[in-house]
């Protein structure tokens, strides 16, 4: 692996080499190729990775998705279940910094990977396996996948309901790349500590556990108490703190958390001055003993504008709330777009793209996106001639089917 990749980015120089599919795994390796890593997918010489053969989901076409996770990178296509082919990932991971795994503990055994015997191989490589529910206990070799591990068995799925309601799905990859940022972090600190001792470890992240840590306020007060807060009915939440529908069928949703200090200005936007000076409302305390009534005004109140002519009022009485989005409004939002939180690249067959970004930004050394998802097995030959293989070697791994 001799290949330069993002020039100026802050990790530039750093090899990393995946042996990984879907999301979660190559998520982390797209973002440490964002700041410049050069970052070897291994895909299987015939199957590729499974993410690629998603073509539509919920009827649209999303054969772009690929791109989100994989941009920047660099594929080589191996067999890694034969010797052959462990021997050549072996010499690819003598000169790498990072690898990068999403293969279960039975498969690593299997393979030959566990990080035993890859960091005897290279005792400078940090490590990094992402699982379904961790490497011990009785179901680590569970498959999982973000809405089994991270949206089901981590209490999402049972909390973000009222007790009436059927349990809610998820969104597509919102566990996946929720994990892969905390794998980056995990990656990036191990190479901070191997700057100062010289040697590498193992970076261990979960799906299930990722999901565990997000949910953390509510997982810890069952921690202490053995119960949690429950979802409440619309109409029994702090009306405040609620979400209202416009005239013309938005909604917005309101956060006072602090509520006394935004009284005023809350009565006087909503054209509710009336109620200010209320013994009924004018304190927190009154307001939640009347909640309810309080509740139906503002849901009369915000009901009479649309969602564009309550924005400057709420905005100019400086009350803390958001638009209820849907993603074709984030799309267009000037606000995202303004931190960079999107770019456009142009792919060669699917023409002008817009991919979500990386969200970590770097004043010095910002992330960037310069390539297009790689066809599986574009750099192979690259790769190998790069690790001291010749034609004929590469012939040969051709022939014995190792290699596409």
């Amino acid at each position: 692996m001799g290949r330069k990749a993002g020039k100026g980015g802050a990790l530039e120089g750093i090899k990393v080499v995946e042996v990984a599919q879907w999301v979660a795994a190559p998520g982390a390796g797209a973002l440490l190729a964002d700041w410049g890593a050069d970052v070897v997918h291994i895909e299987h010489p015939v199957t590729g990775d499974s993410w690629r053969g998603l073509v539509s989901m919920g009827g649209l076409a999303v054969d772009y998705l690929f791109e989100l996770d994989n941009r920047n990178k660099r594929s080589m296509t191996l067999d890694i279940s034969k010797k052959e082919g462990q021997l050549v990932l072996y010499r690819v991971l003598e000169g790498a910094d990072v690898f990068i795994t999403s293969l279960r503990p039975s498969e690593l055994k299997r393979y030959k990977l566990e990080y035993s015997v890859l960091s005897r191989l290279n005792p400078k490589l940090v490590y990094a396996s992402v699982t379904g529910y961790g490497h011990k206990g009785p179901d680590k070799e569970r498959r999982g996948y973000d809405f089994s591990a991270f949206w089901a068995r981590s209490g999402f799925m049972a909390t973000i309901r009222q007790e009436d309601m059927t349990p809610l799905f998820q969104r597509g990859g919102m566990g996946d790349h929720t994990t892969s940022i905390a794998m980056a972090c995990g990656i990036t600190t191990a190479l901070f500590a191997r700057e100062r001792t010289g040697v590498g470890q193992e970076v261990d992240v979960s799906l299930y556990n990722t999901g565990v840590w997000v949910l953390s306020v509510d997982i810890s007060c069952a921690l202490t108490t053995g119960e949690y807060a429950p979802m409440r009915p619309r109409v029994e939440t702090p009306a405040m703190a609620n979400v209202y529908q416009t005239k013309d069928n938005k909604w917005i949703y309101f956060m006072h958390l602090q509520q006394d200090p935004y009284w005023s200005g809350f009565c006087r936007a909503l054209g509710l001055e009336h109620l200010e000076k209320d013994a009924g409302f004018n304190t927190t305390v009154s307001r939640m003993t009347n909640n309810d009534k309080l509740f139906a005004l503002v849901e009369q109140a915000i009901a009479k504008r649309t969602l564009e002519e309550w924005k400057p009022i709420l905005d100019e009485y400086e009350l803390i709330y958001a638009p209820v989005q849907d993603p074709t409004d984030v799309a267009k939002d000037e606000q995202a777009w303004a931190n960079d939180f999107f770019a456009t690249l142009e792919h060669p067959t699917l023409g002008t793209i817009k991919l979500v970004a990386n969200p970590i930004k770097l004043s010095k050394m910002p992330s960037s996106i310069r390539t297009t998802a790689p066809q599986c097995g574009q750099h192979t030959e690259e790769v190998l001639l790069e690790n001291g293989y010749s034609w004929d070697d590469i012939a040969r791994f051709k022939k014995q089917g190792l290699i596409a």
